[in-house]
């Protein structure tokens, strides 16, 4: 046989069938393997070159350990507990919000910037962090889609619910393996068993609620710029606005970033992320 181009093909490792050493004949039914045939074992192949040795084989039957309960080869899964509230640095002055390992929940109403802000943060940190949009999570849902824009429902809340869920976990697999994370959502304070505690559920204590809320003509500015299923009307965004305004009085840290770019803000939140870890919020 040759190749493409005329080449031949170079010949096995081995001894071929007809060429060298001859094959051993299999035994009919009926005749003894020789007691030499019994004990002799295949030789393992010798490794590629600049490859390393394989690791030898388990006597048969031997028990072999199982693997760790917590990992998937190097991943490091979540536990099952919630995430603990994040430690200052022993000895330190003062928490440093640049370098902590953190899990954020940025709380906003639409056109707040909450995900503009969310994903500058996390992109100029000194240290891995990933951002996780629910908004983003409750799209992967193509057909059968919950619009915002056809109201709440039972299918929506469903839908939202599950999309808190994955984020949550996702939130808790990220920290689990060293990667600090910012989650955004339009948390309602007047509804905090669906809201601000299922939050609390499925990340956990440790998670840091902070509130983006500018003024309400800001908010319709920016939500005028959107487009497609995130762009809504006038008059809800403007009733979302209204119904986040009880977070004032609630003791979470809220910014107000009306006047200010989205670097500022992201620099903002820094300060309270720092002022959280320092002195956690109640919620």
């Amino acid at each position: 046989m040759q190749h493409a181009g005329g080449t031949p093909l170079p010949p096995p490792h081995g001894p071929v069938p007809g060429h060298g050493a001859a094959m051993t004949p299999h035994p009919g039914p009926g005749h003894p393997i020789p007691p030499h045939q019994h004990q002799q074992q295949p030789q393992a192949a010798p490794p590629a070159p600049g490859w390393p040795p394989l690791p030898a084989a388990p006597p048969h039957g031997a028990p072999t350990a199982p693997p760790p309960a917590e990992a998937t080869g190097h991943i490091q899964l979540p536990p099952g507990a919630p995430v603990a509230l994040p430690s200052p640095p022993a000895g330190a002055s003062a928490p440093d919000a640049a370098h902590a390992a953190v899990a954020v929940l940025l709380i906003g109403p639409a056109g707040a910037g909450k995900t503009s802000v969310a994903r500058h943060w996390a992109d100029t940190r000194r240290v891995p962090t990933a951002h996780i949009s629910l908004d983003d999570v409750r799209e992967w849902v193509r057909s059968g889609f919950a619009d915002p824009r056809s109201g709440w429902n039972d299918h929506s809340e469903a839908q939202y619910r599950l999309a808190r869920r994955t984020c949550g976990f996702a939130a808790r697999n990220f920290l689990a393996n060293g990667i600090s994370c910012i989650l955004d959502d339009a948390v309602f304070p007047d509804r905090p068993v669906i809201g601000l505690g299922g939050w609390k559920r499925h990340v956990g204590p440790g998670l840091l609620p902070i509130v983006l809320l500018p003024g309400l003509e800001i908010v319709l500015e920016r939500n005028a710029r959107r487009t497609g299923n995130r762009r809504l009307s006038d008059e809800e965004v403007a009733r979302i606005h209204g119904r986040m305004a009880g977070w004032y009085g609630s003791g979470l840290p809220i910014i107000d970033n009306s006047a200010h770019d989205v670097p500022t803000t992201a620099r903002l939140l820094d300060d309270v992320v720092a002022r959280s870890i320092a002195s956690p919020p109640s919620w």
